[in-house]
């Protein structure tokens, strides 16, 4: 047995009890005698090492350059599956033992990554911006337009659009997200406004997906803050309230007024705006609602408190959808969705790309594949724009490596 003692510099000084000390050196003395040893020989030796593999990388990088402009003459595909998976079993049968072997596979397989990622930069770097199925635009068109939002008169959906588009488009509403989805497949309107995610609540689920069922794209957003209000009828009085209607979600997020008034009772509605509409209609002074400002604006209703929900930090974030593969000249935000190989890796060298071209990844989301049990598809945002080269260079990579991949929008 040994035991470490004090570290100095580069010497180490153990205690041993005489036993055989390995290739670091040999130990030959008494049991219990101190002896120093000096890892400074071992660590030249690593350093020589580290030097060559350094120099070999290098070397093999250059070959993958000329690989990259070769392919580019021929167009030939940079990703080949099944050339990588026999070159890491042949290389896992030059170590020996079963860890080297396995180490060598998971470095082969990172530098065969690392030499893809190249590759798609040097192929990308001479193309010129614009080849992109999709088309830059200096702005979106507000004039003589029609949008389609999900939800009635009053909700936040509705806000939103008119927050985006101005209050005087010309707009019109369905019952569910995807009556508003092919609204725009089918031309009726030339926009939706849909939510995509909220702070608290997070994302909507049926509204990613539905993002791969139709061929709509993502050309903007608009963040609404989502800042509830008690409302009732001109000439209410918060004594008066004995009723309070409201979509479950918001009843819940604002619990504390609740608490402060135990004699109430709350009445779950199909929706905040339809809450409002509901008290606006009745007319009764010990109805009243929880929804937005905008909603008590429109219904023409008494705000009695501000702002009663629990937290402040409440947003929800919409996108406004075309079927139109546009995007807006300085766009800055991209979406896309991609499905897998159910293999161990495979997301962690997807995301690779986005880490060897410095593009920035902002949001990440999983979602089952119908009819095929355990699989999932991938949802990403990241920073940037289509006609960036580093972009374009990710972008490529993901299509290569993935099963599929669409872009979602750039916005």
């Amino acid at each position: 047995m040994k035991e470490k003692g004090a570290d100095t510099g580069n010497k180490e000084l153990l205690k041993t009890d005489g036993v055989s000390c390995g290739n670091a050196g040999s130990c030959g003395s008494a049991p219990g005698e101190e002896q120093v040893w000096d890892l400074r020989p071992l660590r030249e030796k690593i350093d020589s090492v580290d030097r060559e593999i350094v120099r070999l990388f290098e070397e093999r990088m250059e070959i993958s350059e000329d690989i990259a402009r070769v392919k580019a003459h021929t167009d030939r595909k940079v990703y080949d599956k099944e050339r990588e998976a026999a070159k890491i079993a042949a290389v896992r049968e030059l170590a020996h033992g079963e860890f080297n072997k396995r180490g060598i596979g998971e470095l082969f397989s990172q530098i065969m990554g690392m030499s893809r990622r190249r590759q798609y930069a040097i192929l990308e770097s001479g193309r010129e911006p614009g080849r992109t199925p999709f088309i830059e635009v200096d702005d979106l068109d507000r004039e003589n337009i029609r949008v389609v939002y999900q939800g009635v008169e009053g909700a936040y959906s509705h806000a939103a659009l008119q927050a985006y588009f101005g209050s005087g488009t010309d707009s019109f509403h369905v019952k569910k997200f995807r009556d508003a989805m092919e609204a725009i497949a089918d031309g009726s309107a030339d926009y939706a406004v849909l939510p995509i995610e909220n702070t608290t609540a997070g994302i909507v689920a049926d509204n990613f997906d539905l993002l791969v069922d139709f061929e709509n794209y993502i050309v903007a957003e608009q963040i609404i803050p989502v800042e509830h209000m008690l409302m009732a009828p001109r000439g209410s009085s918060i004594d008066d309230v004995k009723l309070v209607y409201s979509h479950p979600q918001a009843l819940s997020q604002c619990d504390s007024l609740f608490v402060r008034h135990p004699d109430w009772r709350a009445v779950a509605f199909d929706n905040t705006a339809m809450a409002a509409r509901k008290v606006s209609d009745d007319n009764r002074k010990e109805e009243a609602a929880i929804a937005s400002r905008f909603a008590a604006e429109l219904f023409g209703l008494d705000i009695l408190q501000e702002h009663v929900n629990d937290m402040d930090a409440n947003e929800t974030r919409f996108m406004i959808v075309t079927n139109q593969r546009i995007f807006v000249k300085g766009a800055r935000k991209i979406s896309i969705c991609f499905e897998l190989p159910h293999s161990s890796g495979t997301l962690y060298n997807i995301l690779s790309n986005f880490i060897y071209n410095d593009v920035n990844m902002t949001h990440i989301e999983s979602r089952p594949i119908p009819g095929r049990n355990w699989e999932y598809r991938f949802f990403i945002d990241f920073e940037g724009n289509l006609n960036e080269a580093s972009v374009r260079s990710a972008l490529r990579g993901i299509r290569q490596e993935a099963i599929n991949m669409k872009i979602l929008g750039n916005y």
